[in-house]
This record gives structure tokens, sequence and C-alpha cells, in this order.
């Protein structure tokens, strides 16, 4: 069974199509069949004019005609949209979204920062990891960013903050909301030992793109300090040259760092676990199980 998922983010919207199958154990295997990024970069508008203008609402338009048209060719059969922070706080999400649903049929639902959080952590990735460390799931965006701290084999807290890579450029963050992110994490980690982070977000896998690692080992925070501290060092420009980087990657790659460290920093944290998961795949995970309540499931081993 095909599913998919859209993700409209404040830095870009993706697609992701995923082939659900049966593994010997009967647990359902997601094997990603494409993956499309488009930076529409909506932060950009709203978090300096709090709305969508009008060129950007008939590019999102075109970006989801265009994803329709792909999930009909790969024959998708159930899909699920989400837009987090950007349309969150946008004075005209609610018209634009209305004109996308009657010229494509999608519904988009806008979701808080905490169900966002929550979506990161349907994809079950700490379980899979060594139950004696506790891992802290610190998802980037261009909005916010959310942290789910999972301990135990169970979820202790969620929060999500608008802090993100956008809102830095655009200097919309003040002083207090960083010391209410700084108090939470050093208060609400505290009680706990052995602590991992595990990264989501296009810039923390760049960075692990960059870093030559390989998949499943982490990175050290030293590591993300020193990249912080050479890309600062360049411009947009230069960082695109030298890096080979999108210039929507270049710019906000920067304060995703910074956010990334000063987490870490705060946790006691000395390293992250990039995993490649996004809200997409956790959308993806969600529709699955909203499928099998409803007994519409038809998959093959």
């Amino acid at each position: 069974m095909k599913l998919a998922a859209i993700d409209i983010g404040s830095n870009a919207a993706r697609l992701l199509i995923s082939d659900v199958i049966l593994s010997n154990n009967r647990r359902p295997q997601f094997q990603k069949i494409n993956l499309i990024r488009v930076p529409l970069r909506l932060g950009f508008d709203v978090f300096e004019k709090q709305a969508i203008s009008k060129e950007k609402e008939d590019m999102i338009l075109n970006t989801i005609k265009a994803y329709k048209s792909l999930m009909d060719a790969y024959g998708v059969e159930h899909c699920k949209a989400a837009a987090t922070s950007a349309m969150r706080d946008a004075s005209n999400a609610d018209v634009i979204l209305d004109r996308i649903k009657k010229e494509t049929g999608i519904g988009i639902e806008v979701i808080s920062g905490d169900a966002e959080a929550s979506l990161i952590y349907e994809n079950h990735i700490a379980e899979n990891l060594d139950k004696n460390h506790t891992y802290l799931y610190i998802d980037v965006g261009g909005g916010s960013t959310e942290l789910t701290f999972f301990a135990n084999g169970r979820l202790i807290f969620k929060r999500s903050f608008n802090i993100g890579t956008i809102r830095l450029l655009k200097n919309q963050v003040d002083d207090f909301l960083w010391g209410e992110m700084k108090d939470f994490v050093k208060r609400e980690t505290k009680p706990y030992h052995d602590l991992v982070a595990i990264g989501s977000g296009g810039n923390i896998n760049k960075i692990f793109s960059l870093s030559k690692r390989k998949e499943g080992k982490a990175l050290p925070l030293q590591l993300l300090k020193d990249y912080y501290k050479e890309f600062s060092s360049f411009s947009v420009a230069d960082r695109i040259r030298i890096y080979k980087l999108r210039e929507d990657r270049a710019d906000v790659i920067v304060p995703a760092l910074f956010i990334y460290v000063n987490v870490m920093r705060w946790a006691g944290i000395e390293e992250i676990y990039v995993p490649k998961i996004g809200l997409a795949d956790g959308l993806i995970q969600h529709l699955y199980d909203e499928l099998k309540e409803k007994g519409k499931l038809i998959l093959t081993s």
C-alpha cells in the first residue's frame, strides 16, 4: 500500500511517498519511494508581516497541484497533509487552505507545536536504541523547535518553542523566549543521566552528510560547535560556493546549529544521532495507525 505525507513548513514543503509492506513478523515496514522538497520559505513573509503574500500563495497552490499529480502517478492510496509554524501564525491561512482544498481536493491540517512534537515521536526511533540512555528529540524548523524527551520506555515531556531558523534570521526571537527554553530544558532534564540527542530537520541532516560519518554514528557536540564557528565565518554566498549548499540551506544552517548546540549544552548532552526522520515520516506513521484502526489497510508481505 502506498501512502503519502505532505509537510508544509516555514522554510520548505515536502512530499514523502512510502510503500508500506509487512515483514516476516507482520510488522509494517515503511520503504521510502520518493521525497520531494520545494523551498517555499513562507516564514520570510509570515514572521515579518504576519501574512502570506499573494506570490507565495500561488507558489503553495502550484506545489500542492504538482504533489497531487505525483501521488496520482505513483498510485498513492491515502495522504495526510499538515502545516506548521508559519501557517499557524499567518492571518490569511484559512483562506489559502480553503483555496487549496477546493482546487486540489487535498485538505491540510494546521497542527499545534505539541502535535508536531508528537508526530516526530511517532517514528519510535528511541525505542530501538540503548535502553540505558534517555533521549531528547530536537527538531529544528524555520519557525519553531520541538523538544520531546523519552526515558525508561516512556514519553516524559514534549514542548514546542517559537524559536526557529527563519525567526532568528528575522530577529523575531527575544531574550525572554531564549531564557524560557533554557530554563525548561535545564529543569526538566536535570534528574536524568546519560542523555543522548536525536536530531531531525534538514539542517542537521546536511551537517551529518558533510561530516562523512557512517549511518548510525552519532555527531559529537564539539563537532557542531566547530561547524557553527566555521560557517559563521563565511558569508551566505561563500557557504554556497565552498560547501555546495542551496541558497535556502546556506542562510538557515547557522541559526539551526546555534539552536542545536544550545539545547544540547543546556541538557548536558555530548552527542546527537541523526536517523533521517522528519515530520513527514511521522505523518505517514500516524496515517498508517489511523487506517489500521479504521480497518482500511490492505498490505502485502
